[in-house]
C-alpha cells in the first residue's frame, strides 16, 4: 500500500494555497488501492489511516490534523471514492495537504496575501446604477461593514465605480491583526489555508473574515460575493458555463468553510 499521497495529489507544496487547492491532475485517475479508511489518535492529533496504516502528505509529512472532526471529514472523502480515486472530489483533503506542505512554510506570506485584499475589497466598490443593483449591494454589504466598525473598530471607505480609494491605515492594520490572530493559533496553517481560499473565492477579505467571525453564514457570504453576477443573471439569464464554474468554486468554498469549522472541535 502507498504510504504517501504524492502519486495522487501533486503540488501541495505550492505557496499559493488557492492554486494548490484547485490544481487538477492531467492524467488518468489512480485506481483505489485500499479497503478500510480510519481515524486514529496520533502525536496529539488525529491521523488518517488506510488499511490501518498512517498516511503521509505528498511532501511526506504525517497527515495529522488537530481535531477528530476534521480527520473524519478527510476520511469521509476517502470512503466515498469508487473504483478510481478522484482528487477533484476530495477538496478538504487537498486543502489539508496544501496547509501542511505549503502554507506551514509560508505563514507570513499567506497572512499578508489575505490582508492585502482589504486594501481594495470587493464590498467597497459600488455601482451607481441600476437602482436594483445599488439596493442589492447595500443590503448585502452594509451589514458586513457595520460588523467591522463594531467588532474591530475598522471603518472602510466606499467609492462608486472602479477608481481606487485609499483605506484608513488603522482599518487595514485592524485586518492585519485579525488575520495574525488566526496565524498564531497552533493550527494556524490550516486556518490560513482555509481563510485564503475563502478570501480569494469571494474577492473579499471582509466577507471571509465576517464569515469566520460568525457575522455571516456560508450561504449569505457566498451570496454577498455574487451580488453583481446575480443581478446580471436576473437581467440577461444564466450562462451554463459560468454556472458550472460558479458551482465548482462553491464546492471549494464549502470545503474551506467546513475545514475551518471542523477546527473548532
Amino acid at each position: 500500500m502507498r504510504d504517501d499521497l504524492s502519486a495522487i495529489f501533486v503540488d501541495a507544496g505550492e505557496r499559493d494555497p488557492v492554486k494548490a487547492a484547485r490544481r487538477e491532475i492531467k492524467r488518468p485517475p489512480p485506481k483505489k488501492f485500499y479497503s478500510l479508511v480510519g481515524v486514529a489518535p496520533r502525536d496529539g492529533g488525529f491521523a488518517l489511516t488506510l488499511d490501518g496504516k498512517p498516511v503521509l502528505t505528498p511532501a511526506r509529512a504525517p497527515l495529522i490534523v488537530p481535531t477528530r472532526a476534521l480527520a473524519e471529514a478527510v476520511a469521509a472523502e476517502w470512503r466515498r471514492q469508487g473504483e478510481f480515486i478522484d482528487p477533484a472530489d476530495m477538496p478538504i483533503t487537498r486543502l489539508v495537504n496544501t496547509a501542511l506542505d505549503g502554507v506551514s512554510r509560508a505563514m507570513q506570506t499567506t497572512a499578508a496575501g489575505i490582508a492585502t485584499f482589504a486594501g481594495s475589497d470587493l464590498i467597497c466598490y459600488r455601482a451607481g446604477e441600476p437602482a436594483s443593483l445599488v439596493a442589492a449591494q447595500n443590503a448585502a454589504w452594509e451589514p458586513i461593514l457595520a460588523h467591522f466598525r463594531v467588532a474591530h473598530g475598522a471603518r472602510f471607505v466606499c467609492a462608486e465605480g472602479v477608481v481606487f480609494v485609499d483605506q484608513p491605515p488603522e482599518s487595514l492594520a485592524s485586518i492585519e491583526k485579525r488575520v495574525a490572530r488566526e496565524a498564531k493559533k497552533p493550527d494556524g496553517a490550516l486556518r490560513l489555508a482555509a481563510l485564503h481560499v475563502m478570501t480569494a473565492l469571494t474577492g473579499s477579505a471582509l466577507i471571509a473574515l465576517a464569515l469566520i467571525d460568525g457575522a455571516l453564514g456560508l450561504d449569505a457570504a457566498w451570496a454577498a460575493a455574487h451580488v453583481d453576477e446575480d443581478c446580471q443573471w436576473r437581467l440577461w439569464g444564466q450562462d451554463q458555463e459560468a454556472s458550472e464554474r460558479r458551482a465548482a468554486r462553491l464546492k471549494d468554498m464549502r470545503a474551506a468553510y467546513e475545514l475551518y469549522a471542523a477546527l473548532q472541535g
